[in-house]
């Protein structure tokens, strides 16, 4: 005699869940219909997933921004300091994930084979950009290196406060290695890199700041994160909403530096 079919089984037969005939599995399903909801994989293969609530939720994935700025810009340093910094310091870590190209409107040439580089606010530009380039490759993690450049761009020099910086934010990273980076070839290496991210950017950038969420930069998306970008990264956030995400209004930023 056949083994009866449990009435689990019959029950999710009747639900139109896809059960095959006379076995009480769904294809591929090899577990006893006991354990189907024991894990979101098992629900998968067992194809019964809609019919588990009590499955934890798999994690959101973080709201993508890339800011592509200069140094030495205004409303580089005002979108910076004003909005991102303290956004990243409002949210969890897992909320939001921040890629800095210091590079903007810069131009990359060939001179006699080496590669130099022409920032849009001189010379002091140009070593700005490539300090904080540097300083993300000797550093490596953000938490380390933002509030560093933080620190750089809110105070009075951004090329003069290194030393002092990394003493208040990060007294373990070398300055002497920030240093070699920026007088050698690592140091113009990373900003050929940024100089090709920015190159590559659909649409072309503009202006700086430009700011890309989740890989895309519309007029849209640059309004919106420049007016409220506390509000912007909650409404994107398909997680759990953080207690920070009340929303708020913040005021108008200056006019970016354009070409």
């Amino acid at each position: 005699m056949a083994p009866a079919v449990p009435l689990a089984v019959l029950a999710l037969v009747a639900l139109g869940l896809g059960v095959a005939p006379g076995l009480g599995l769904a294809p591929g399903c090899d577990y006893p219909a006991h354990r189907w909801c024991s894990s979101r994989d098992t629900a998968v293969a067992c194809q019964v997933e809609s019919r588990c609530p009590s499955l934890p939720r798999p994690a959101a994935a973080p709201v993508q921004l890339s800011l592509y700025y200069e140094s030495l810009c205004p409303a580089c340093r005002d979108f910076l300091v004003m909005k991102l910094f303290p956004t990243w310091l409002l949210l969890p870590e897992e909320m939001l994930s921040i890629t800095l190209v210091p590079y903007g409107n810069a131009q990359e040439r060939n001179v006699s084979g080496k590669l130099d580089f022409m920032c849009q606010h001189g010379p002091e530009e140009c070593l700005g950009n490539m300090m904080e380039a540097c300083l993300m490759h000797e550093a490596k993690n953000f938490s380390t290196y933002f509030p560093v450049i933080f620190c750089l761009e809110s105070g009075s020099s951004v090329t003069k406060n290194l030393e002092a910086c990394l003493q208040i934010y990060a007294p373990e990273v070398d300055s002497g290695r920030i240093t070699a980076c920026v007088q050698g070839d690592t140091g113009v290496a990373l900003m050929h890199h940024n100089a090709q991210m920015t190159d590559a950017l659909q649409p072309p950038h503009q202006y700086v700041p430009w700011i890309t969420v989740n890989g895309k930069h519309t007029d849209e998306l640059q309004a919106q994160a420049e007016a409220s970008l506390l509000g912007l990264v909650c409404h994107l956030y398909q997680g759990k909403k953080p207690e920070a995400c009340g929303g708020s209004k913040a005021p108008k930023l200056p006019a970016g530096c354009r070409r």
